[in-house]
């Protein structure tokens, strides 16, 4: 049966609507460039960020950069190449990756990096994390009122050298410890006996631990940069049957078996770094700006709140379920 002629237009108007919708949704592609998926927290973010920009009708495209700068590079170049409209990149190193950001940008693509910093050079949107700084002076202050009156002997686990990440939380637990040890008692002091590398995981913070206590047989606390070296490190104290005399704190993260042990006391402290919040404002932002909704005066960094979790709130962040 042949339609009246207003009615085939008005079908026909709504036809072209829709498809061109479809069109729409099928243009907006979102490139999410890791680094790594070595440890749970990136494949977190990753997982994330996915869900979002799917949410938000955009295909996705993905990459795992596996520690390696040469490789994370041609990743970009490939999603660029590929016809994203979005970047999202967790940065293998802070100057690296300038020049395959930059060149993403001029080809239009909308770039928004998260978790790890990039140089602020680079032309990117803005940068999604946590604030280093501010969950590490607060762990550290933790650790200053755990540990009031007793000397400081401090393991530190460090991810990769030349990381802006790492050097940030390190630092910001050293001032925060400094700064509650000065309101305690007008003075502060501790000793960081020896620096274990553990490339962000399990098995090198595990590896690291074993040298260091070898080496430094009277350490009474851990610091980590994140929690999956010093779960790491629980293990080879465990081993070497210290695991009760060692204070256990990460500068970040907020990983699951972390929070576990938080709640059995078996670990003193961590900052709260959500990749679950971090990678979905990440594709929130990235999208937006490519739809054009994103405030021309929008900061070039956006922190999360911070927070120290500790055995009196872990309970407001634990969640069994997590694949972090």
């Amino acid at each position: 049966m042949r339609l009246p002629y207003k009615l085939s237009c008005y079908a026909l108007a709504i036809t072209s609507l829709l498809a061109g919708t479809a069109r729409a949704a099928d243009s907006c592609l979102v490139g999410i460039s890791m680094f790594t998926l070595g440890a749970p927290y990136y494949a977190a973010a990753l997982d994330a960020a996915s869900k979002k920009a799917s949410a938000l009708g955009c295909k996705v495209t993905t990459s795992d950069g596996r520690n390696d700068m040469s490789k994370q590079i041609s990743d970009v170049e490939d999603m660029v190449a590929k016809g994203v409209n979005v970047l999202l990149i967790d940065p293998r190193d802070p100057e690296g990756l300038v020049p395959a950001v930059n060149a993403a940008s001029k080809a239009g693509v909308k770039v928004v990096v998260f978790d790890s910093a990039l140089n602020p050079r680079a032309s990117y949107l803005t940068l999604v994390q946590s604030s280093n700084d501010q969950n590490g002076r607060l762990t550290g202050a933790w650790l200053a009122n755990k540990m009031k009156g007793q000397p400081l002997k401090i393991a530190l686990l460090s991810g990769s050298k030349g990381n802006v990440v790492g050097e940030e939380r390190r630092l910001g637990v050293i001032r925060g410890l400094t700064e509650a040890q000065l309101q305690q008692g007008g003075s502060a002091g501790f000793q960081i006996v020896g620096q274990g590398w553990g490339d962000w995981t399990q098995e090198g913070g595990l590896k690291a631990m074993e040298d260091l206590v070898v080496a430094h047989p009277d350490i009474n606390v851990v610091l980590g940069e994140n929690d999956s070296m010093v779960l790491g490190a629980r293990k080879a104290l465990e081993s070497a049957g210290k695991a009760d005399k060692v204070v256990l704190l990460a500068a970040a993260d907020g990983q699951k078996e972390a929070y576990r042990l938080i709640k059995e006391g078996k670990y003193g402290a961590t900052g709260l770094n959500d990749p679950d919040q971090i990678g979905t404002l990440a594709a929130q932002f990235g999208v937006e700006a490519y739809q054009g909704k994103l405030a021309a005066d929008f900061p070039r960094v956006y922190y999360t709140k911070p927070a120290a979790v500790t055995q009196q709130n872990v309970d407001q962040f634990y969640k069994a379920d997590s694949i972090f």
